[in-house]
């Protein structure tokens, strides 16, 4: 199975135009794409079928329940599907029931272990100051960033958990936020922020043949060998910002193959 992965393309502020992918069977976008959501547009009517998680900018200055229903029905205007703590069953051109799960997977602020907690969670004020949103006309800020990102790795572990008895073959997450600290960011080094990027998500891996994330602003492909002899494949297709010089090598038409 061949997939086109798309992330972090901030079409609110970057000039960017998608094109599909030849050879592509399914597109996953893992969020971030547009603040305003006008640039969702571009994937309707795609020549294959989309897949879409939604990124922390999809929520910017909004309340996050009404952004929610909105963002859903826009999504299912445009032809799409999202999922949020939501598993699809899409059945491959070779045969292969592929489970795809997903979820923007907020930060819980643990990556660098609990007694680091507090001092991510001052450095993740970054989400109430970026992203303005609210929630019941409360800040959504980094405690409820936090609550969000618990209740996004119960639902992942207990989905994780569920045998497949027959009713898939392999399975790929995708969420905004990375997996793991192997995902950070070399150029900001493992600081207090990180947190707000990266979850530790690595005991989860075992069971997963393909993880696919945003978020990072950079591109990874990198392999986690488990004891049974199975691995779990990690791929960010992240563009990021002209600005910074992060779109230098990305490539929108790579094939990710599972």
């Amino acid at each position: 199975m061949r997939l086109q992965l798309l992330s972090d393309l901030h079409l609110e502020t970057e000039s960017f135009t998608p094109q599909p992918a030849p050879g592509a069977e399914l597109l996953v976008l893992a969020g971030d794409l547009d603040s305003r959501w006008k640039g969702l547009e571009l994937f309707a009517h795609w020549p294959v079928p989309v897949i879409f998680v939604a990124g922390n900018h999809e929520f910017d200055r909004r309340d996050m329940d009404e952004a929610w229903t909105g963002l859903r029905a826009r999504c299912a205007e445009l032809g799409f599907t999202l999922l949020e703590r939501e598993r699809l069953v899409w059945t491959a051109a070779d045969g292969r029931r592929v489970r795809f799960v997903g979820t923007v997977r907020w930060s819980d602020f643990e990556v660098f272990g609990a007694l680091q907690r507090t001092k991510a969670q001052r450095a993740g004020g970054y989400f109430a100051r970026v992203q303005q949103s609210t929630r019941g006309g409360a800040v959504f800020d980094a405690a409820a960033v936090r609550e969000e990102g618990l209740l996004c790795r119960q639902w992942l572990e207990q989905e994780l958990a569920e045998p497949a008895e027959g009713r898939w073959d392999a399975t790929v997450v995708v969420t905004h936020f990375a997996p793991s600290l192997r995902s950070a960011d070399p150029r900001y080094g493992r600081q207090a922020s990180t947190a707000s990027f990266c979850n530790a998500d690595d005991d989860l891996f075992p069971g997963v043949d393909l993880w696919l994330h945003g978020h990072v602003h950079l591109r990874h492909d990198y392999v986690v060998e488990h004891p049974d002899g199975r691995h779990t494949r990690v791929v960010s297709q992240a563009r990021g910002t002209a600005n910074k010089g992060e779109p230098d090598g990305f490539d929108p038409l790579r094939l990710i193959e599972l």
